[in-house]
């Protein structure tokens, strides 16, 4: 199943939820979430810095992490940046592939 890095960052107000429900409530939201798309959480750490979250999802396809970006995006309360991970061994597949590639002025 494919994975996905979430990085998100809470508005005010969303970090306002959290104080209410504190750092279980919204891992448990999340896993509620994923799960109703057919994936689930592999970790989630809440983090200093820019971003306040990070989380490895699975789902089945991209799509439904397309659908939950935007579902969470039109909250208003958090914004994310998804990143696609790949396995060692899918990337061991692309480099299998035989590509036609030139280079900028080449």
């Amino acid at each position: 199943m494919p994975k996905f890095l979430i990085h998100a960052r809470y508005t005010a107000a969303g970090a306002k939820g959290v104080m209410v429900e504190g750092g279980s409530g919204r891992k448990a939201a999340v896993a509620k979430v994923a799960e109703s798309l057919g994936g689930k959480v592999e970790s989630f750490y809440f983090a200093f810095g820019d971003d306040d979250v990070f989380t490895v999802l699975d789902f089945p396809d991209n799509v439904s992490a397309a659908a939950v970006s935007i579902t969470v995006g039109a909250s208003g309360l958090v914004s994310t940046k998804t990143t696609v991970l790949l396995s060692p061994e899918e990337v061991d597949e692309a480099a299998r592939k035989s590509v036609s590639y030139r280079g900028p002025g080449q």
